[in-house]
């Protein structure tokens, strides 16, 4: 049943049920900008110690000083943004190829155990994210001593399950017939995957990359835990620097979550799209 749908009765019930969906939904978008609007709000502020700020919803004047302090705060401002582009990025583009060459096989390939491994993996995505943290960090830091590294940033996010998990169920629905088609052409295995499945698929795959890059663009736990100088810092760990034991360099910092909120909304309207449809359309259409 539609949550919005034509309906049949009076003319003042039906103006009062619009009215009241129309209500509801108008708090909830309030609800999720209203911190998007403080944040860039903030951002125009005077870098001051946030006891010396005056907060207002309707800031009367706007200044870019901020985010020319952000940018002269220290020398890895840009290092950081650059760090946090290179995780994103190369985690995004792992996530999509390993995922979706892991869902085609659970999908459409069989083979012994696939049953058995997909539940394996199923029962471990719902393993808390905090549990894995503490042996994730001993076998980075202590067994393959690669902290304070890129590898290490990157590594432990190549693939999830929950990707997986998505591109496998979005293409169970891909018909066999095409594939087994494809198989009297003469195509083998990859051709199938790279010249059909991918084409086919690339509405979840567009959802897959926006969710993976926002993910690790977002994340603040895992580069605090392995890094441990500023240089090899994420924009997320940097932000931290704006606070000190007294005070808060508060509207410097809302300057900076500002700037690092960019790559994503260029991101999801670039792709949103492909976003909206998302894992509902089917792969094949007519």
């Amino acid at each position: 049943m539609a949550l919005y749908n034509a309906h049949a009765g009076k003319p003042a019930t039906r103006n009062i049920r619009n009215t009241a969906l129309f209500t509801v939904l108008l708090l909830f978008a309030v609800a999720t900008i209203f911190p998007i609007y403080f944040m860039i709000i903030s951002s125009f502020g005077e870098p001051v110690a946030a006891g010396a700020m005056d907060y207002k919803l309707f800031p009367s004047s706007f200044s870019l000083e901020s985010y020319k302090f952000f940018f002269q705060f220290n020398s890895y401002t840009w290092r950081w943004l650059l760090n946090s582009l290179i995780v994103a990025s190369s985690v995004m583009v792992t996530n999509v190829v390993f995922a979706s060459m892991a869902g085609y096989a659970f999908s459409k390939i069989k083979f012994k155990g696939r049953a058995i491994t997909f539940s394996v993996m199923l029962v471990a995505m719902m393993i808390p994210y905090q549990v894995t943290q503490v042996p994730l960090y001993i076998l980075i830091v202590n067994v393959f001593h690669i902290q304070n590294t890129y590898t290490a940033l990157i590594l432990p996010g190549l693939v999830t399950v929950y990707n997986i998990f998505l591109a496998k169920q979005f293409m169970s629905s891909i018909p066999n017939e095409i594939l087994e088609c494809a198989k009297i052409e003469g195509c083998n295995q990859f051709q199938i995957y790279f010249r059909i499945i991918m084409p086919l698929s690339k509405t979840v795959l567009a959802v897959m990359a926006i969710l993976t890059f926002m993910d690790n663009w977002n994340t603040f736990f895992w580069p605090l835990l392995v890094t441990n100088s500023m240089d090899m810092q994420t924009i997320q760990v940097g932000l931290k620097s704006f606070k000190f034991a007294n005070t808060t360099l508060f509207a410097p910092m809302m300057a900076g979550a500002t700037i690092s909120a960019l790559p994503m909304f260029i991101l999801f309207f670039s792709l949103q799209k492909y976003f909206l449809e998302g894992v509902t359309v089917g792969a094949v259409k007519g």
